[in-house]
């Protein structure tokens, strides 16, 4: 049952990675949270094991989504390149510090996270269609939030990523575009933060690589990789506003999901 379980989330996390630029970690977390802790894993360790496991997918997830839109010349390089180095650094500490905090305190910061991300888009649905100018700075503060927030919450990073270019004046295909080339880095210094950290923890369930638990890296991303074609392939024939709207009531499902059925 929980392979199945695993299988048919990496069909939600990979067309949600392909669709809106994120890694799909705020289905992948709360959902692997209920499967290790059905599976018996101790309270202690639940949450981080949930956290690191969705980061190793978003590696995944994220690497598919973004050869999906590279092909179709949906993502913005040069605004890559001025959040990349910020964000790595970001990532790293936001790893580090996700690993000294309680298993209670982490899921009350995920469930107020996306509750607050849900409304933010909700009342923000419309599309400037301006670009602005955006300093280095603004780009490699906003890249640093990004990175040690997604390191944290096992998330791609989208829930700030696409709104801040949204309101640069980015159209949102290609603000889920630049989202899904950040998931990529935000996942793979993520995981290995979370895989250092957690070699250092007694009481692991067994086939676990420190925080992330391979049995379920692997069956999400055998589905996973080929809805993430889907998914992107689906976003550059999707209206800006359906996109944008249909991100919103994504994340507030989400959000109830935590508060009411965590």
């Amino acid at each position: 049952m929980t392979y199945l379980i695993y299988l048919f989330l990496g069909v939600f996390a990979g067309t949600l990675s392909g669709l809106f630029g994120i890694g799909g970690g705020l289905v992948i977390v709360p959902t692997l949270l209920f499967c290790f802790k059905y599976l018996g894993f101790s309270p202690e360790i639940a949450i981080h094991m949930a956290i690191g496991t969705s980061l190793s997918i978003i590696v995944v997830t994220a690497t598919n989504s973004v050869y999906g839109h590279q092909k179709r010349k949906g993502i913005d390089w040069q605004v890559f390149k001025k959040i990349f180095f910020p964000l790595i650094i970001g990532t790293y500490f936001g790893g580090m510090i996700s690993s000294k905090l309680s298993a209670s305190f982490l899921e009350i910061v995920f469930s107020v996270y996306v509750v607050l991300v849900s409304i933010k888009m909700f009342l923000d649905v419309k599309v400037d269609k301006v670009q602005k100018e955006t300093s280095l700075i603004l780009y490699s503060f906003v890249g640093a939030l990004i990175g040690f927030k997604s390191a944290i919450l096992g998330i791609g990073g989208g829930t700030i990523s696409i709104p801040f270019l949204s309101w640069r004046g980015f159209s949102m295909k290609k603000a889920v575009g630049v989202s899904a080339a950040l998931g990529l880095p935000i996942s793979i210094v993520g995981s290995i933060s979370y895989i250092v950290s957690g070699l250092k923890v007694q009481g692991l369930p067994e086939h676990s690589l420190g925080y992330i638990y391979l049995p379920a890296f692997i069956g999400v991303i055998i589905t996973s990789s080929f809805f993430a074609h889907i998914g992107a392939k689906l976003s550059h024939k999707l209206p800006q506003q359906k996109m944008k709207k249909g991100f919103a009531i994504f994340l507030s499902i989400v959000a109830i999901k935590m508060i009411f059925f965590s």
